[in-house]
């Protein structure tokens, strides 16, 4: 391996700064109109981090142009729009198609601003390493904010996360050399093995399913794992929370305005990440983060009882691994 600094210095000389010129662009033009400031996004502080974020981010998978080939004309769209909405948290991964290189030809300029977030999937250090670095250069930065394991689903890769050549040496390495700033577990499949974890690390942040199907299904992630990470403090990013929009169908939710409006209010939750397939859509995800007031707990009561005959398919991706 080599050291701290050589590896460091290596990673900043491979970033090319130049290409952020596309946002940048945009913003300006944007900024030259003599339109109305719009309101901006609430922000929460993001448990031990001490960071305020946005309550709203844009997710970089599922159904959305940043996750697909041969769509990057729309994607650095979507992206484009999104820095003129006030959005700030942009989150992707390693295994999220182009994603990463989407993200990187637009955010770098605005990048000191940004919260970026991106995961591995990888298990062992080295492995963990390569795709961290791999993850900086399509990004086109020389440091991540948040970076997270990916998709931890099983007690058995919590063994190999941890065990001595585990991708926890890579997280501690880097967090060491300032290359990631915070550290994150995520997962969608068992509540237990992602408490576990917490248990285990010293994570600054936890991303997990929190809709308003998860009541009914039978091993819910909310009384598992907000209890652990309200203890450490440590902050809860909410994903999942419409469903890819299944929770919308009929006898489900009314729309977005109950969707994120349910996850934002649960106790310890302090954002959320959802993913756009439009602008259009952005747009109104955008507003109804901007709008958001805390519910009561008869308002949550109302909301999940919607999901009562819809929650199978609100909670389809817990099968996942």
């Amino acid at each position: 391996m080599a050291s701290k600094s050589t590896r460091r210095n290596f990673l900043i000389a491979s970033v090319a700064v130049a290409s952020g010129v596309v946002g940048c662009k945009t913003l300006q033009e944007n900024s030259s109109t003599n339109a109305a400031p719009p309101k901006i996004i609430p922000e929460k502080v993001l448990g031990k981090t001490g960071v305020k974020v946005p309550i709203f981010g844009l997710g970089g998978a599922g159904q959305t142009p940043l996750s697909h080939k041969g769509q990057e004309k729309e994607a650095i769209a979507l992206i484009e729009r999104s820095l003129q909405l006030g959005i700030r948290y942009f989150d992707t991964a390693a295994s999220y198609g182009p994603s990463e290189d989407y993200l990187g030809k637009v955010l770098p300029s605005q990048r000191s601003s940004l919260f970026l977030a991106s995961k591995t999937d990888k298990r062992d250090r080295d492995g963990a390493w390569r795709e961290l670095e791999r993850s900086l250069k399509r990004l086109k930065t020389d440091y991540l904010d948040l970076w997270q394991m990916h998709h931890v689903s099983f007690a058995e890769d919590l063994e190999t996360i941890f065990s001595a050549s585990g991708a926890a040496k890579a997280m501690e390495e880097a967090k060491e050399q300032k290359i990631i700033r915070f550290t994150g577990i995520t997962g969608h499949h068992e509540p237990d093995v992602i408490a576990e974890g917490l248990r285990r690390y010293s994570f600054d942040t936890t991303l997990i399913p929190v809709n308003a199907a998860d009541k009914f299904h039978p091993r819910p992630f909310l009384p598992v794992v907000l209890p652990v990470a309200q203890q450490k403090n440590v902050g809860v990013i909410a994903m999942k929370v419409p469903a890819y929009g299944r929770l919308f169908k009929p006898g489900g939710l009314d729309g977005m305005e109950q969707a994120m409006g349910y996850s934002l209010s649960q106790p310890g939750v302090h954002c959320c990440i959802i993913a756009a397939e439009n602008i259009k859509q952005l747009e109104e995800n955008t507003n109804v983060a901007r709008a958001f007031k805390q519910l009561d707990a008869k308002e949550l009561a109302t909301i999940e009882q919607k999901t009562a005959k819809v929650w199978q398919d609100g909670t389809f991706f817990r099968v996942w691994t």
